[in-house]
């Protein structure tokens, strides 16, 4: 498809915390956009504060979509999000607008953005039972292993936890023989309809992004964080679905059991944060055309994010 055809696509992305949402709307409201989220977890109803869902307030009177839309207990899938996003993007397009991904989900926007094809790949309700029988018997790390014997190298780009992506991977790896690599070259089937522009917010030095996480997760429990995941779990323990996974919810189920205190489980949120973004920068340092813009000597990023996209525009 010639670049003239393409529609164009600007994308925010970066680890957690490094300032996605409001570089989004300031980008937003200079390039008359619209923001789409590609954040596996703010598309769930509920889950404000774990998720850092943003408020009326940040959103600045920018169009969002894709924000809490469904139940929590909802499967959704990449393939899902793929379908919703590219109407949500045709839309904005239509009436003349500039679509703005943002979010922190690498796979929802390479897939996206790189039309990945996900026609002939079903499920096996019975390959998950089994797999899910092992995760509650022996550990979702007992399942990551059986990932990781098949491909160590698409093992390495999922969390054991983030248990729904990693039986798929298995799924499709025990369906086609296909590493995660392997199947992602076959399936750019059809070239891209979208001209797109990727930033990244990333840091020089890791340590100020962490102490920015840290400080997050202190004022998410000032803002009632620990209620929030009660009541979450109060609701769905025992249901399924990828809002399971939230960081910010799970950590707090020993406290809840008197397993361990409340210290002890704020420090789990911020440790497991950590590990997100991390694992977070690993994924999009493997994209390609990815512009990196460090937070943390960058005099202004908003002047940063603008003239690259005046140079792609």
């Amino acid at each position: 498809m010639d670049v003239c055809e393409q529609i164009p696509v600007l994308a925010v992305t970066g680890p957690t915390a490094s300032g996605k949402t409001a570089l989004a709307v300031r980008l937003a409201q200079a390039m008359d956009g619209e923001v789409v989220s590609a954040d596996s977890m703010q598309i769930y109803t509920g889950l404000r504060i774990s998720t850092a869902k943003p408020t009326a307030e940040e959103m600045q009177g920018v169009p969002h979509h894709l924000l809490d839309f469904l139940p929590p207990d909802t499967p959704f899938s990449v393939a899902d999000y793929c379908d919703r996003a590219k109407a949500c993007i045709a839309a904005i397009h239509a009436h003349g607008k500039l679509p703005i991904l943002c979010g922190g989900t690498g796979l929802y926007i390479r897939s996206l953005l790189d039309n990945i094809d996900f026609s002939g790949s079903g499920a096996d309700p019975d390959f998950r039972k089994q797999m899910q029988t092992l995760a509650d018997t022996q550990g979702t790390e007992a399942v990551w292993r059986l990932l990781w014997e098949a491909d160590p190298e698409g093992a390495e780009t999922l969390h054991p936890n983030n248990l729904g992506r990693v039986i798929r991977a298995l799924e499709l790896h025990r369906e086609t023989g296909q590493t995660m690599a392997q199947q992602r070259r076959n399936s750019r089937k059809n070239p891209t309809p979208y001209n797109s522009c990727l930033l990244c917010l990333d840091f020089r030095d890791r340590q100020k992004l962490y102490d920015r996480i840290d400080r997050r997760v202190d004022i998410m429990m000032q803002n009632g964080l620990l209620d929030e995941a009660r009541d979450f779990y109060e609701k769905y323990s025992g249901t399924e679905g990828t809002a399971r996974q939230a960081i910010g919810c799970k950590e707090f189920i020993p406290y809840f059991a008197g397993e361990r205190t409340l210290d002890e489980a704020v420090a789990c949120v911020k440790q497991e944060t950590r590990r997100y973004a991390k694992r977070q920068l690993t994924w999009f340092r493997r994209m390609d055309n990815m512009h990196f813009i460090y937070v943390d000597d960058t005099a202004d990023v908003f002047a940063s994010a603008m003239a690259i996209a005046d140079g792609w525009r």
